[in-house]
């Protein structure tokens, strides 16, 4: 049975959903979801262990505090509501980015990292597109100076669902309006504090000894799929798996390939 559940970390309430028993997974989200992107997963992976999943502060049904805060720290708070010991850390994109900080401030606390597509603290933005992504990305800008926020939405859709360079609407139904309800709300969330961003990770990621899984679609943005294998140079115990014929959200497109390959990396752990 998943329960839903609150909690607390400084003066912000985190919603999460958490079921199961044996050893603890949280699951995090992208920055363009929250935690509804894990369903499927939370659903299975309760069967076999403690597995959890949270809305950051600004997304899903967890409102911002008027405070400083750290990604880390509110993950850290989580990750002690589970449990006393070292948790399996599952992230996606800006979810991705929390856990490879975690596992660096607090190394103790983490078991292993599975990151799909992940950002990395430290990272500059790209600047350099091919030109139909440049465009999208013109286009959204435009948007976003316009407050048009359900453009915005229709935008970060094509780029992160479909992927940048492939047809706006490649995925479509259930998915679809999943993302855009999830993107919408967080678009629509009122800003309220201020996060104490982390030190950079770039020059330190071969500290991680952790046991880690990357993850990435061959649809995803094309700088995402270079940082992603220059992580997987980089970070001392990873292996890596593409997933063709998506973006940057596969456990959503692919749950069942992604659900397989997930459960072979935990029975590595366990045995």
């Amino acid at each position: 049975m998943i329960d839903a559940t609150f909690i607390q970390s400084g003066h912000a309430r985190l919603a999460a959903e958490c079921g199961g028993s044996g050893a603890p997974i949280v699951l995090l989200h992208a920055g363009v979801a929250d935690r509804r992107m894990w369903s499927n997963q939370l659903q299975w992976l309760s069967a076999e262990y403690r597995a959890l999943a949270y809305d950051r502060r600004g997304f899903g049904q967890t409102a911002h505090a008027d405070e400083p805060y750290s990604q880390v720290k509110d993950l850290l708070a989580v990750i002690d509501a589970m449990t006393s010991h070292a948790a399996i850390l599952v992230g996606c994109s800006q979810g991705g980015r929390i856990a490879i900080d975690t596992a660096l401030a607090y190394p103790d606390r983490v078991r292993a990292l599975v990151l799909i597509a992940p950002a990395v603290s430290g990272e500059p933005d790209s600047d350099d597109y091919p030109p139909p992504i440049q465009a999208m990305v013109e286009e959204l800008e435009r948007a976003e100076e316009a407050g048009d926020l359900d453009r915005v939405n229709a935008i970060e859709a094509h780029a992160w669902l479909d992927g940048p360079l492939a047809r706006a609407g490649r995925v479509g139904g259930a998915l679809r309006e999943l993302f855009l309800e999830m993107n919408g709300m967080a678009l629509r969330s009122e800003p309220l504090g201020t996060e104490n961003e982390p030190p950079s990770a770039l020059d330190r990621l071969r500290l991680i000894k952790t046991p880690t899984l990357l993850i990435w679609g061959d649809l995803d943005f094309p700088d995402v799929q270079q940082r992603c294998r220059q992580l997987a140079a980089a970070l001392p115990n990873a292996r890596a798996r593409v997933f063709s014929g998506t973006a940057h959200l596969p456990n959503l497109e692919q749950p069942t390939e992604f659900n397989r390959e997930l459960r072979t990396f935990l029975s590595q752990l366990r045995g």
